[in-house]
């Protein structure tokens, strides 16, 4: 008989595959030795199972005798590996599951100074590829077991939840986390997470999403230190790319984007900002600029409107109109801007 795999779904088949040799083995002895077909089969089948009624044909040769003890001896083998497989393919995902709620709460309860983020839907799933690609330790909380399992298989870490429960937060690790993002699409369900949050933890950073426009100012009283705005971000960027066609392309080269993951990881934002027509600080000089900015920024290049880039610009590069910026600013820090 072959022995229980890990899998339960292989081990049914199996079982359900060795008795159905033993029954039809055992049937066609029956009828060899002269029995009918329908016979044979009621017979085997109530030995099988052990039913013990009264005897088809009398059993009175040697041979009926072997036939009738084999089948009994694999068949009750096949039974009770049978048994065995059903009750595994049963419980099998559930016990899973037990183990894995289990391995996943001891996880979060080691976890310290961790991001929490709420919500794996599009932004979400972004954001999370982002934190792992930056080393961020980060857990993802959401009431959808599907894209939990999604975001399982890409190896974060998931608790399943509705955020807005104080208590889902404090399984979360609110009081221990260093930064909370809340980014359901729903700004109701946004606002009262956030609610949540700083309620639970007064020193948390706590980044929102906002959709509508009413909604900023609700998310900052209700104690979220950022908002973020997708649309308006998309929007501003569809803005750059018609405006400052120049600038936005250099934003979006192979070095650049390897530079700004890099400084990420130091605390520190690489952004381009373009120089309007009229703006006062077209004619400065980068010594003007980084002075007038009170250390928050450090100018690293300048893209001149007609495509040629300056890197590293002298303390007298004088920046024209509709040149493109490139700074260094601390993450998090309030930085002037220059357009």
């Amino acid at each position: 008989m072959t022995r229980f795999s890990d899998s339960p779904a292989r081990n049914l088949i199996y079982g359900v595959a060795f008795m159905a040799a033993v029954v039809a083995c055992a049937t066609m002895a029956f009828t060899a030795a002269g029995w009918s077909l329908g016979d044979a089969f009621y017979f085997v089948i109530i030995t099988v199972f052990t039913v013990g009624y009264d005897e088809v044909h009398p059993l009175v040769t040697p041979e009926l005798r072997a036939i009738t003890l084999a089948t009994i001896m694999f068949g009750c083998t096949g039974m009770i590996f049978l048994t065995g497989a059903l009750v595994q393919f049963i419980t099998f995902g559930q016990i899973q599951q037990l183990l894995g709620n289990r391995r996943m709460k001891t996880q979060i309860s080691k976890m310290s100074g961790h991001v929490i983020v709420c919500g794996y839907g599009r932004i979400g799933h972004m954001l999370a590829g982002e934190l792992s690609a930056g080393g961020a330790q980060f857990l993802i909380l959401d009431r959808d077991e599907a894209k939990l399992a999604e975001a399982a298989e890409r190896g974060h870490i998931t608790l399943p939840g509705d955020a807005t429960d104080e208590q889902v937060l404090e399984e979360a690790g609110v009081r221990r986390a260093r930064a909370l993002a809340c980014v359901v699409p729903n700004d109701a369900v946004n606002v009262f997470i956030t609610l949540s949050a700083r309620n639970l933890n007064k020193d948390i950073e706590i980044i929102a999403r906002g959709e509508a426009a009413s909604t900023k100012s609700k998310l900052l009283r209700a104690g979220a230190n950022a908002v973020v705005e997708p649309t308006h971000i998309g929007a501003e960027r569809i803005a750059q790319l018609i405006l400052f066609p120049q600038s936005a392309k250099l934003t979006d080269s192979e070095n650049m984007l390897a530079l700004g993951t890099g400084l990420r990881t130091l605390g520190l934002e690489l952004e381009v900002m373009p120089v309007a027509p009229g703006s006062t600080f077209a004619g400065q000089t980068v010594a003007q600029i980084e002075r007038g900015a009170q250390g928050t920024l450090f100018v690293v290049a300048i893209h001149r409107r007609d495509g040629d880039t300056i890197n590293r610009p002298g303390p007298d590069m004088v920046v024209e109109a509709e040149d493109g910026v490139v700074v260094i600013t601390r993450s998090g820090r309030a930085t002037p801007r220059i357009g």
